[in-house]
């Protein structure tokens, strides 16, 4: 089909605007839809400067890609603009004023002609708010827009700003629901944007902004909460001509010199013969003797320098490449480790393709990933890392694009070794008579295999959102409501009853739940109380908080985060000493001997961060048991992008060797486009689930407008189901099996199935339920 949108007659003397409309005929609408400028005769230029389609519903409009069924577009926000002055709006614990200039003149409204100032703050909290209770609705959702700067303090790098709303429920109970944050400075406005949607029946909603230094002014501009306008739905990528497995670097074996190679900055390139491994073990599936050959880059003056390669007219958008490259530090040029990284420039963007550390003469291989989602005018590769006058090597460098299908595959009959087992049911009537030849249906209603998610508080007062919850997952972990920051967060005064809700609701619903988490190391995720104690006051804060949580919850939560991404920080190890990691878990399992205790971190997985390979996991584990720490289990995060299946599955390997169960526990994958994103989720959820040492797999989340990573929903703000959550559903019933036929002579019939729940149905009818649980090899059920 061909629809001609419209056409205008230009020179080569200005710009002119081109506008018109298309619809598609009747149903079903189109798989694919190319979009194209043409007209001026052959040999004549095209130039194009911007181009934008829109979409018009018959009860609403709305900009590029997204459109609103609601026809509601009005802000809720009244006297927005601050043409009223500070009518409607009010300070959070400080003073307010409206400008039309501040700072003698230097700063001006961006839009309009006036501004508001928070000002005489004392706290973080402070700020400019609105009531909005009786303008917004439950269960819908809303875009924020706010255009903010801030004003004064001796801090020229500036200072976050916090979009916050404070809800108030019937019963008095507050709930704080974090909106969005951005980084402004003085020097400019800049615009804030997000997302927010009410679960409970609010009895008052408050918008406000919050988060610089005290002493620090909040300038407020104008702001906008309108009813969100839906995302047009991705279509699937169409990627032709993958080339799976071609490797893009040219010249990667060296023959040629440093042909297709250039160095970036002023360093020197050259390439030594036998100056490279013969013979390497790398993630990509083959085991190549390598040509002898490496580039060595000398005369390094900067991190950044090193050899690097264009590649802009090999990637392909959408499709995963996996990197593999092994390098070395020459000789005795350091005694101190090194990190090396694969970088990619895409236009002015860096994307990091792997990384390691370095701290021997030996060769390492770098095993990483990336992905582009936008295009790009320019892409380049390159290795940097080491510090500056530090000379080092490369060899066999790959760069190719991953056949996941390929590997599905793979997994689905490793899945199948692992998780399944043979069973057999016996068959016996109450007078002996053959059952030989009746007809036997088995269905499994429940698998077994822990698969999660991370809730909060308020996802449990909407209804919807608890019904996929029940439906989908059999554990629970919550998102910050058993933290101690959350639970404690001005010294001496205890917030439990959010952590408690959960509980109950949990409980109620045959949830088991994780507990995350006691600590956590990174510093700047602790209490502004708690960094001012002495040592002597915060080894008893937090021996206080040990007791405090769980004599509280004792027996009630099946695993501990006991303090979480000590790869990461070292907030309480600095002031308390090497020991204190190593009695936090001696303490733990003292105060709750029936909890599994858990070591927990992100980036083991995918090759990105060198201080947190699987290496130095292992050594950190070996640590804590040196120090009589009962660690119970390893927690890899997963925040992960663009991921590898072979990386992730050699991780998994290596951690393997400490004969301790391994849980995914704070799983999302991130993609514009919601068919990839199904697709990194597929990677995952398979390599987790056909590997014999990881035991369960937790979600962050599937609630759009409750995730920490925009991109990474299953199910929109209102309830809709992604293409992600359709492919996470989709491999929650491949693990469902089900099997019929006849009882054979021995009055026997014999399958083979997940781990789980089961029915038996003769005639029918329900004759028998049965479990099959990780322990049995060879299930034996006698069904009377």
């Amino acid at each position: 089909m061909l629809l001609h949108c419209s056409r205008t007659s230009v020179s080569k003397d200005k710009w002119e605007n081109l506008e018109g409309t298309f619809m598609f005929p009747g149903n079903p609408l189109p798989d694919r839809v190319v979009f194209y400028l043409e007209g001026p005769d052959p040999g004549v230029n095209l130039l194009v400067r911007h181009v934008q389609v829109s979409c018009d519903i018959s009860d609403g409009t709305s900009s590029t890609g997204r459109y609103n069924f609601s026809g509601k577009d009005e802000n809720i926000i009244l006297n927005p603009n601050l043409e009223g002055g500070i009518n409607k709006w009010t300070g959070r614990g400080c003073q307010i004023r409206v400008h039309e200039s501040l700072g003698n003149g230097k700063i001006l409204p961006k839009s309009g002609k006036f501004f508001a100032s928070a000002t005489q703050r004392t706290q973080t909290w402070n700020g400019i708010q609105q009531d909005i209770t009786s303008r917004v609705e439950r269960k819908l959702a809303y875009d924020v827009i706010a255009t903010v700067r801030i004003f004064g303090g001796s801090d020229s790098g500036g200072a976050d700003i916090r979009a916050t709303l404070w809800v108030q429920t019937p019963d008095s109970c507050e709930q704080y629901i974090s909106i969005t944050n951005t980084h402004a400075t003085n020097n400019e406005w800049v615009e804030l944007q997000g997302k927010f949607l009410l679960n409970s029946f609010p009895s008052k909603v408050v918008i406000y902004l919050e988060g610089p230094p005290p002493g620090v002014d909040i300038l407020l501009n104008d702001l906008v909460v309108k009813r969100a306008l839906k995302i047009l739905r991705s279509p699937s990528p169409l990627i032709q001509n993958a080339d799976f497995g071609v490797n893009i670097i040219a010249n990667s074996d060296l023959r040629n010199g440093t042909k297709s190679w250039f160095p970036l900055g002023n360093c020197v390139l050259s390439v030594v013969a036998s100056g490279s491994p013969l013979a390497a073990r790398d993630t990509l599936g083959s085991n190549q003797p390598l040509h002898g050959h490496s580039i060595h880059a000398t005369n390094r003056t900067h991190t950044w320098m090193g050899p690097a390669q264009l590649i802009t007219d090999k990637v392909k958008l959408f499709l995963t490449y996996q990197v593999s490259a092994w390098v070395r530090l020459v000789p005795g040029v350091t005694n101190s480790p090194q990190n090396v990284n694969v970088a990619l420039g895409v236009d002015d963007q860096w994307l990091n393709g792997g990384q390691v550390e370095i701290n021997d003469d030996e060769w390492h291989e770098i095993c990483g990933s990336f992905r582009i989602e936008k295009p790009a005018g320019k892409v380049m590769v390159y290795v940097q890392g080491p510090a500056p006058g530090i000379s080092f090597m490369v060899a066999r460098f790959q760069i190719f694009a991953v056949d996941r299908q390929a590997r599905f595959k793979q997994l689905k009959h490793q899945t199948d070794k692992i998780r399944k087992r043979d069973i057999t049911l016996k068959f016996s009537t109450s007078d002996s008579r053959s059952m030989h030849g009746e007809k036997v249906m088995i269905k499994q209603i429940h698998n077994s295999f822990p698969i999660g998610s991370c809730i909060s508080r308020t996802n449990i007062d909407n209804e919807d959102f608890v019904a996929f919850f029940l439906q989908h997952f059999n554990w629970a972990v919550f998102g910050n409501e058993l933290k101690w920051s959350w639970m404690e967060p001005q010294h001496g005064h205890f917030n439990y009853r959010d952590a408690d809700d959960l509980l109950k609701f949990c409980e109620a619903n045959n949830i088991n739940v994780r507990g995350h988490c006691i600590f956590w190391e990174v510093e700047n995720t602790v209490q502004q109380w708690v960094k001012s104690l002495s040592k002597n006051e915060l080894a008893m804060a937090v021996e206080n908080r040990l007791n405090n949580l769980l004599n509280r919850y004792k027996g009630k939560f099946k695993h501990y985060d006991v303090n979480n991404e000590m790869l990461h920080g070292s907030f309480y190890q600095d002031r308390l000493g090497n020991d204190i990691r190593g009695n936090m878990f001696k303490t733990a399992k003292r105060l709750d001997p029936s909890s599994v205790l858990f070591v927990n971190d992100y980036h083991i997985e995918d090759g990105c961060d060198a201080r947190s390979s699987p290496e130095h996991y292992i050594d950190q584990i070996l640590h804590l048991q040196e120090q009589g720490a009962c660690v119970g289990g390893i927690g890899i995060q997963g925040h992960i992008d663009s991921p590898v299946g072979s990386i992730v599955c050699s991780a998994l390997d290596k951690l393997e060797i400490t004969r301790l169960p391994i849980w995914f526990t704070e799983l999302d994958v991130c993609s514009v486009n919601e068919h990839v994103r199904a697709e990194d989720l597929e990677v995952m959820m398979r390599e987790a689930y056909a590997h014999p040492s990881v035991e369960g797999i937790m979600l962050w989340g599937f609630w759009e407008s409750f995730m920490c990573r925009d991109n990474s929903h299953l199910v929109d703000a209102e309830g809709e189901v992604n293409e992600a959550g359709k492919r996470f559903i989709e491999l929650k019933k491949e693990w469902l099996s089900s099997a019929n036929g006849y009882i054979n002579k021995q009055n026997e019939f014999s399958y083979r199935g997940f781990e789980g729940t089961y029915q038996v149905e003769i005639l029918n009818k329900i004759v028998k339920t049965f479990v099959v649980d990780k322990q049995q090899q060879v299930v034996v059920v006698h069904v009377d």
